[in-house]
């Protein structure tokens, strides 16, 4: 077979296709290059004596560029003005990426709107509802903030929080997540929500009421800087805490709640009355705060907002922030040690007390059979199992405190299949650690709190306990008689100024009954009811 651009060529020597030869040539069917000639895209260069068109030696290379064209999806009137040379390749070709952009968006959206819809099984209301809200512009969007914050914070002289309000955009990227557009979707609702106004507005009339003075207190960029600073620090405590197991009224939350103190006096500054000291006015005045911050409609705004622009979600405060708060209300007036108490105690009987007492409650233990874990006890509804768990947490906690490295798994399981060998190791383990670290000679953390004084409270600890888990299998509860009373001492030296509050850790002391033996009288010290 010979050259097809040889054999297609008109008989008339001037070395013109015809369109037959141009189609073989290229691949480009008939039909397709008839329709694209009627369109001036690719015009013959002469015609036969019986009408059909001739093409020139040009007509292939000009063939590939309108095919090309067209398969990137240029549209007919723009390749015109290329093969026409009224625009440039380069020109056309950045016009049409710019156009099929915009419509990649437009198709990335409507997928994303298809997608959530799918995903939160919405009616036929909301899909219109959804649609709507993502095709609303930038400007739309921050309208919307715009309207929220003049109408919340009317009237309210309160600058910089209402800036904060407005510099807070939510800019819905052009290729949204399903869930972007998902708290796009519930951002647009809350903001309507009668509640988040009014809480928008506490906030603000609050800040306003208690903001520094113009000219006193540190500069204001340094201010929110020292706020964020502490609430951070509030955070971190407060979670520490609730994972360690710490009670908010409990002795051992005092000390947390002095440092938060001291950490937040200093922002006050400049603020009415500021306090100068850690009291009953700074405490009170930090648990308002507080207070007027737990806004759960305000909360979720931020978290929506953040949601939608992709930005990472502010810490959550409601563990932190409600511990904090439980433990001002119950330590509302600094406690103080009084470490004098503890000045003339033998570690030897202290290490004694715990020896005796370890003794009586650990065949209590050992008698528990597994039908008897799930039995109720006097102490905070907790089953025997969850009992025993905490039990042997107190003991860990004390021994890794000797250690200097303080456990933080409070809520992890520390009985594992064998509550008996649990206890047992954990309590041997322990007094190693108490007396091959000194602990008994030694104070501990930031407030120096007497290392007797712990292992003291753990003796208090497993002594009320042991009467519990008596009370709970049937059990003789009068435990280590030689110690007792002398622990019943020490509770009340480390727990007499605990509070006895609603859902606090020990609830009011009840009256023993006389004869009642001295582990009888802890527990009724402690709240329980004896026998």
């Amino acid at each position: 077979m010979g050259d097809p651009t040889v054999e297609g060529m008109y008989e008339d020597g001037t070395g013109l296709l015809t369109i037959g030869a141009l189609a073989r040539l290229t691949g480009v069917p008939v039909k397709t290059i008839r329709n694209w000639s009627d369109q001036d895209l690719l015009p013959p260069a002469a015609r036969t004596p019986a009408g059909y068109r001739l093409y020139g030696p040009d007509a292939p290379a000009r063939l590939e560029i309108v095919r090309s064209l067209r398969d990137l999806g240029i549209g007919l009137a723009a390749i015109r003005s290329v093969v026409q040379r009224e625009r440039t390749v380069a020109e056309t070709a950045a016009q049409w990426a710019a156009a099929l952009d915009a419509q990649i968006r437009t198709l990335r959206l409507q997928s994303t709107v298809l997608r959530s819809v799918a995903a939160r099984g919405s009616t036929a209301e909301e899909l219109v509802q959804m649609t709507a809200l993502a095709r609303l512009s930038a400007r739309e969007r921050r309208r919307i903030i715009a309207d929220l914050v003049e109408d919340a914070l009317d009237g309210v002289d309160a600058p910089a929080y209402r800036r904060g309000l407005l510099a807070a955009v939510p800019d819905l990227p052009d290729d949204p997540t399903p869930e972007q557009l998902g708290a796009w979707s519930e951002l647009t609702a809350l903001v309507r929500e009668p509640e988040l106004r009014a809480a928008l507005r506490r906030l603000a009339e609050y800040g306003a009421r208690t903001a520094p003075a113009a000219g006193q207190g540190p500069d204001a960029a340094g201010q929110e800087q020292a706020a964020t600073a502490v609430a951070e620090l509030m955070r971190q405590r407060g979670e520490e805490a609730v994972a360690a197991g710490i009670a908010p009224d409990s002795p051992a939350a005092e000390p947390l709640v002095a440092e938060l103190v001291a950490a937040w006096i200093p922002t006050q500054t400049g603020t009415p009355d500021p306090p100068a000291e850690d009291g009953t006015a700074a405490r009170v005045r930090l648990l308002e705060q507080l207070e007027t911050a737990a806004e759960p409609a305000v909360e979720r705004y931020w978290q929506l907002l953040c949601a939608v622009t992709g930005r990472p979600a502010p810490p959550r405060w409601e563990t932190a922030g409600a511990w904090t708060a439980a433990a001002l209300r119950a330590h509302a007036r600094p406690v103080r040690i009084d470490r004098a108490a503890f000045d003339g105690t033998d570690p030897d009987r202290v290490l004694y007390a715990y020896e005796q007492v370890v003794r009586d409650v650990l065949p209590l233990i050992a008698a528990v059979r597994p039908e008897d874990l799930a039995l109720p006890t006097p102490c905070a509804a907790w089953t025997v199992r969850q009992l025993l768990d905490h039990m042997v947490w107190e003991i860990l906690m004390a021994a890794s405190i000797a250690e200097g490295a303080p456990r933080t798994d409070h809520a992890a399981d520390h009985l594992g299949g064998d509550h008996v060998a649990a206890f047992r190791d954990a309590a041997r383990a322990a007094r190693t650690a108490f007396t091959d670290s000194g602990m008994l000679h030694r104070t501990y953390g930031p407030y120096h709190a007497p290392g007797a004084m712990i292992v003291q409270q753990v003796v208090v600890e497993l002594l009320a306990h042991g009467w519990d888990l008596a009370r709970a299998t049937g059990a003789p509860t009068a435990l280590a008689p030689e110690v007792a009373g002398e622990t019943l001492a020490a509770a009340h030296r480390i727990y007499g100024a605990a509070p006895r509050t609603e859902g606090s850790s020990f609830a009011p002391e009840h009256l023993a009954p006389p004869g009642a033996s001295a582990a009888d009288r802890l527990a009724a010290f402690l709240g329980r009811v004896p026998a």
